[in-house]
């Protein structure tokens, strides 16, 4: 039986390749670093902990909800960005599901007809694409320059909108390059947005994770006519150290949420009952100080990694990352240095010969570049870039 045409034409993810390559080798007992999944290696904050121990115990979360979430926690979400955003959603703009990857891929299932083009620009987050194809959309990529800091203007939307292009993703503060878009080229993107009918789904992930000085504002507090026209896609996954707990939300207009109800009644039912309650924990009282905190570390770890990574001969990095957790150098000067043809060869030397794991570039639309995380220790980056740098100063002086 053949397999069906979506399965064929689409790539598996890239950073969870990585990552595996990444677990093989320690369980052969080789002392490997992996710098490939955005992931905090915090722990769930004690807070939250110690609230969904009580939850559990009380018999909370054990059993189905509504297909898009408790109340209670729409309530909550809606309240966060009433106090964060100065921006007002109502229950029936909330919808809840097993993390914000699914979320985007309810998006483009409800949004997409064949052939209609998504506006998505390179680096992107690696399921973007292959999430617009199986939803049987077009992915049209367009480049953006690390000399800009990979600003995104409507000049350059311009260049690639057909009548056939229905939306456009937004991803900042961005994965894989840490890059904030400016407040003014956010207005300027989003009244572009408004004018061409194009809808604006804004994945806001790492809004939080902010440093030296810089803000992230979330796309929906510039204007009530910019809000209805962007889908805003967050969760509790990286602020809030839950990747496992696997929970994210979507805030947008009713018709949209709608859909992804009933998507997700006939696909998983509803998100996971103790996760949501895990989240309404979260949104509680300490949230502050526990999102603070960590995020001080993040900002003392990008410190840090930035300049251990200037060490490495050839990589290049035209700006300081601003927000998320990751570095995103442009390798090519390193690989030609190494005699590799292509930083794709380049990465799987550091795996298989310097044991440091990192995502190489292509996976993000950037083929030059490779994307190494510090949400680890700074000890563990330190040692990785000092492995990096003695292997290709070893090939140099070959």
């Amino acid at each position: 039986m053949e397999l069906a045409n979506r399965i064929k034409k689409m790539q598996g993810s890239q950073t969870s390749a990585a990552a595996a390559k990444a677990r093989a080798l320690k369980e052969q007992g080789v002392d490997v670093i992996s710098l490939a999944v955005g992931e905090p290696d915090f722990n769930t904050p004690n807070y939250i902990l110690n609230q969904v121990k009580e939850d559990m115990f009380a018999g909370r979360g054990h059993h189905y909800t509504a297909a898009s979430g408790l109340n209670a926690l729409k309530q909550a979400i809606i309240d966060y960005h009433a106090e964060y955003d100065n921006i007002q959603y109502t229950l029936d703009q909330v919808f809840i599901a097993d993390g914000a990857k699914m979320i985007l891929y309810y998006t483009f299932l409800s949004l997409l007809n064949e052939g209609d083009e998504v506006l998505i620009p390179a680096p992107y987050w690696v399921s973007y694409v292959d999430q617009v194809k199986m939803a049987d959309g077009v992915p049209v990529i367009f480049e953006t320059s690390p000399s800009d800091n990979f600003s995104i203007t409507p000049e350059l939307l311009d260049q690639h909108v057909t009548d056939k292009t229905k939306l456009l993703v937004l991803n900042t503060p961005s994965n894989p390059s840490g890059a904030i878009l400016s407040d003014e080229d956010l207005l300027a993107v989003a009244e572009y947005c408004l004018a061409h009918n194009i809808l604006i789904v804004a994945d806001e992930i790492y809004y939080r994770l902010v440093y030296n000085g810089h803000n992230a504002h979330s796309i929906a507090a510039l204007s009530p006519e910019i809000k209805k026209n962007a889908i805003i896609i967050n969760g509790f996954s990286k602020a809030y150290a839950m990747t496992g707990w696997r929970l994210g939300y979507a805030l947008a207009d009713h018709k949209y949420i709608e859909s992804f109800s009933k998507l997700a009644s006939q696909i998983n039912s509803n998100p996971t009952g103790i996760s949501q309650y895990a989240a309404l924990a979260a949104l509680t009282d300490p949230r502050e100080e526990a999102v603070e905190a960590m995020r001080k570390q993040f900002e003392k770890r990008l410190n840090a990694a930035y300049q251990e990574l200037l060490t490495v001969p050839g990589f290049k990095l035209d700006h300081k990352p601003q927000g998320a957790f990751y570095l995103f150098p442009d390798a090519s000067e390193t690989a030609k240095l190494c005699g590799y043809d292509s930083v794709t060869e380049l990465a799987n030397a550091f795996i298989e010969e310097a044991y440091v794991v990192g995502v190489p570039g292509v996976a993000f639309g950037k083929e030059n570049h490779i994307r190494f995380s510090y949400a680890t220790n700074e000890e563990s980056f330190a040692e990785a870039m000092k492995r990096i740098r003695e292997f290709v100063e070893s090939k140099i002086a070959r």
